[in-house]
């Protein structure tokens, strides 16, 4: 099978896709924004071909170089695993007659209002929400479904550009911020109380074959909010021994089947509180900050090679053992500058050394990062035990252990 793989090298895990395509015999060509030169000797022994250009996101661009390829071999899938890249390529595959997801799923994963209202009308449970670019209609949604109120990018990912507004006031400023009113749109949506977690799949002609759950301590926004909080997230082993967690998992197949994903990879977003299981949101494409680590440490698994085999032979090679819980644990530095000294770290080490998986520790002198560029932008330590609770103690220590100074 000959396989187009978009953006082979940033993030520095992208080569694990074009590792694994070309592991489970895929001809893989990739196209990219930087020179082959850049690329390591390894990535360019798994690629039979590399087309740069200017940016991957440019639709014409990509068509031309898409249909470069054609002219040379029969192309099968053209392939994407960044959020940002998800609708262009889609649009580039409509256009060159590519199987794979469509446009129409595309655009549901990546526009947030379009998609809750999609969702809606498949009787999914979702918070009310409206995306605008007009200021009126947006302050007639909020005196409707009163305040706190979340306000978002239409088309964004995570947390970035998110904020929680508890006034027609604070309304106005994130309006302000977004440029509604000078043709800036948002999505605002019904404040959700509760937990927050996500559910990551891999589908197989819209069967899930893989799946995990994940919690978040504390919510993102109070994560990417204060400098003081050490933000974890752990994907629990209970998955499978758990009865309430069957409902996230029939909320996320029920959100699968109404959006028409096939055969990839998801991301779901959720929440539970006084209202009940809540959708949030959903991307068809792996889960970021390295999530797929996580679940591999976990559970004996290569989920790049799953992912792999899903999309050129449609069969699931592996199954989660389920051995681990695993988690990260971001360490923010306490002021902006740069980085000065670690304080805890042998104490953590003497204490739970045979549970950490990995960490990154930047060097002394390393520039800080400010606390919303998210949970792998400073330092962190991932770590895993085979009893969630445990995990979670052990983390908590970690947090209160450890600290990062600046200078």
């Amino acid at each position: 099978m000959n396989i187009i793989f978009v953006e082979p090298y940033f993030p520095a895990n992208q080569r694990e896709f074009v590792r694994a395509l070309k592991q489970v015999g895929a001809t893989v060509i990739a196209i990219g924004e930087r020179s082959k030169d850049t690329l390591d000797s390894s990535l360019q022994s798994w690629l039979y071909d590399y087309i740069q250009v200017r940016s991957v996101t440019d639709i014409n661009e990509m068509t031309d170089a898409v249909r470069f390829v054609q002219s040379r071999l029969w192309v099968d899938r053209l392939e994407s695993t960044i959020e940002a890249h998800i609708l262009p390529v889609a649009q580039v595959r409509e256009r060159c007659h590519i199987p794979g997801l469509s446009v129409r799923t595309c655009f549901l994963c990546r526009d947030k209002p379009a998609m809750k209202a999609a969702l809606r009308a498949a009787d999914v449970p979702c918070a009310a929400s409206i995306g605008s670019g007009d200021r009126d209609q947006i302050h007639r949604f909020a005196h409707e479904v009163g305040f706190p109120l979340i306000v978002k990018p239409r088309a964004g990912a995570g947390a970035a550009g998110t904020s929680r507004v508890n006034s027609h006031e604070q309304l106005d400023h994130a309006l302000d911020a977004a440029s509604v009113g000078r043709g800036g749109e948002v999505a605002v949506e019904e404040f959700i109380e509760g937990h927050e977690a996500f559910y990551d799949t891999i589908t197989i002609g819209g069967h899930v074959v893989h799946e995990f759950i994940t919690h978040y301590f504390p919510n993102v926004l109070d994560a990417m909010r204060h400098r003081w909080i050490s933000p974890q997230f752990i994907a629990t082993n209970r998955i499978d021994n758990v009865d309430s967690y069957n409902e996230v998992k029939q909320l996320g197949r029920r959100v699968i089947e109404a959006l028409e994903i096939g055969t990839a990879a998801t991301h779901m977003e959720w929440f539970i509180g006084p209202k009940g299981l809540r959708f949030s949101e959903i991307g068809c494409r792996p889960p970021g900050v390295r999530a797929w680590d996580l679940y591999n440490a976990g559970n004996d698994l290569d989920l790049y090679l799953e992912w792999a085999n899903a999309i050129v032979h449609g069969t699931r090679h592996a199954t989660a053992s389920r051995r681990f819980s695993a988690g990260i644990i971001a360490l923010r530095p306490d002021h902006d500058g740069v980085i000065s000294h670690y304080e805890g770290l042998r104490e953590i080490e003497t204490r739970f050394g045979q549970w950490i998986i990995d960490c990154h520790l930047p060097h002394e002198n390393t520039p800080t990062q400010p606390v919303e560029a998210g949970y792998m932008a400073n330092a962190w330590i991932r770590m895993k035990h085979p009893d969630y609770d445990h995990l979670r103690y052990m983390l908590d220590e970690v947090g209160k252990t450890v600290r990062v100074r600046a200078k």
